[in-house]
């Protein structure tokens, strides 16, 4: 019989979000224009938020601590990740791969770099995140998750976009007026559709509570 324990599916999911943002969330694309200001995003915009909603259910649930330890297991797997990345991008190719050598010493030397930025962000933002619906969650009690999950999400995200895409994307061989026009381009939509998307997958936060909650009374009892 083909059966998965929820918090394992849910660990699942938030592994696969860390490590699918890290290995592939070096590609921006455009967004629109405000005027002049073009504004892009990265593609790991749509995995961001599923990662602090998770958070909040498992905070919800099975409280603090065990979601700081989800967050220091997965800093683990960014660091795992850039150390890999080292070793396959330092091996001599064999005869046969030595054509696409270098377009995957490429790829997998500028998801170190994002992997570095994503580990400072990461443990900022993760840790904010936790504390703050922790805060909310004292304060207010198992009322408005809708509230706690999207305030937490808000500011978490916001130091996670700002310290991220300035250790991600800024290059020395540009102007420090061009490198932060371009960054704010990226910061402030990416931050905005994050909010957004917290704010849309809010019932999905009730859901997750309440679909991981009865597997844990079930354990209890």
């Amino acid at each position: 019989m083909f059966k998965i324990k929820k918090l394992d599916l849910l660990v699942s999911m938030y592994t696969f979000c860390i490590v699918a943002s890290e290995l592939m969330g070096g590609k921006t694309f455009y967004l629109f224009n405000i005027g002049s200001f073009k504004l892009n995003a990265s593609v790991a915009i749509f995995l961001l938020p599923i990662i602090f909603t998770i958070n909040d259910i498992i905070v919800e649930v099975y409280g603090r601590e065990r979601a700081k330890s989800l967050i220091r297991s997965s800093l683990i797997v960014i660091v795992m990740i850039i150390i890999f990345a080292l070793v396959a991008t330092t091996l001599p190719a064999s005869t046969r791969f030595s054509g696409t050598e270098k377009a995957y010493d490429t790829i997998f030397n500028i998801s170190i770099r994002f992997s570095l930025a994503s580990l400072t962000a990461f443990s900022l933002a993760e840790f904010l995140d936790v504390l703050v619906f922790h805060r909310l969650r004292e304060k207010f009690g198992k009322k408005r998750l809708w509230f706690r999950n999207n305030l937490s999400n808000f500011i978490a995200q916001f130091v996670d976009t700002s310290t991220f895409m300035i250790l991600a994307f800024y290059v020395f061989d540009r102007s420090v007026t061009e490198n932060l026009i371009f960054i704010f381009g990226l910061i402030l939509p990416y931050w905005l559709l994050k909010c957004s998307m917290s704010i849309l997958e809010t019932p999905f936060a009730y859901l997750g509570v309440s679909w991981l909650g009865r597997e844990r009374r079930s354990i209890e009892n």
